[in-house]
């Protein structure tokens, strides 16, 4: 059904937002990070308590290349 819209106003939109008006089938957005983190990184709550004493987190990423965001 079509859809009359009045005034937009956009201020800002992220990398991997979609902005649309009007009718639409399918949206689907793409984006891809890769993330490298060490013990006790993610935890979340009230009163978290984390001794890893002297931990590193070692990369080896040989080939420097992920899939494609498309």
């Amino acid at each position: 059904m079509p859809a009359k819209v009045g005034a937009v106003k956009v201020v800002n939109i992220s990398s991997s937002s979609i902005f649309n008006i009007g009718d639409v089938y399918s949206m689907s957005p793409n984006s891809t990070a890769k993330t490298y983190a060490g013990g006790g990184s993610f935890n979340t709550g009230d009163g978290i308590r984390v001794n890893l004493g002297n931990a590193k987190t070692y990369i080896n990423d040989s080939d420097q290349v992920d899939m494609s965001n498309n």
